[in-house]
């Protein structure tokens, strides 16, 4: 298993990507919550990311709704398909935590549902920004609420996304 990285800007900061044998295995927000020491991102190179690097530019110029990238995703059976949820949840809309679990087919998963959502080691592109409280409050975000909030706020096309 050969792990490579890279660092891109964005409107929201540096994102580091990290391929698992070429493949995009992580996306990190720096000061990102449960985000993995540096040293295991590996060597640095940017080669493997062509394609991530391009969805991403399309995605932050307005172009882009729905990526197409193979991932590499580790987590438990439960974690990953809590993500494979959020790759359900169409740009621009959001879904609670509750909705989540209904879908998952165990409604009183929510809080679990949570803490996966927490552990999504691929960000923006596995759009857990896109899950709010019942109430629709924004809960919680490994990026920081403000992030959150711009990232909500550009996918519905509000002039709010300014950089910080």
């Amino acid at each position: 298993m050969t792990r490579t990285h890279t660092v891109v800007d964005s409107p929201y900061g540096p994102l580091t990507l990290v391929a698992t044998d070429s493949v995009l295995s992580g996306l990190y927000m720096t000061g990102q919550r449960h985000r993995p020491a540096e040293e295991t991102f590996g060597a640095p190179d940017p080669r493997p990311f062509a394609e991530a690097v391009h969805q991403l530019d399309a995605y932050f110029a307005g172009g882009l709704t729905h990526f197409d990238l193979p991932l590499h995703l580790s987590g438990t059976p439960f974690q990953l398909s809590v993500w494979a949820r959020l790759r359900a949840i169409p740009y621009g809309e959001t879904r609670s935590y509750g909705d989540l679990a209904d879908a998952l087919g165990n409604p009183g998963a929510s809080r679990a549902v949570g803490l996966a959502n927490g552990r999504n080691p691929i960000g923006i592109i596995v759009p857990c920004h896109r899950v709010i409280g019942a109430s629709g409050s924004l809960t919680g975000y490994g990026g920081g609420l403000d992030r959150k909030q711009r990232l909500l706020a550009f996918e519905r096309g509000a002039a709010d996304d300014a950089l910080f």
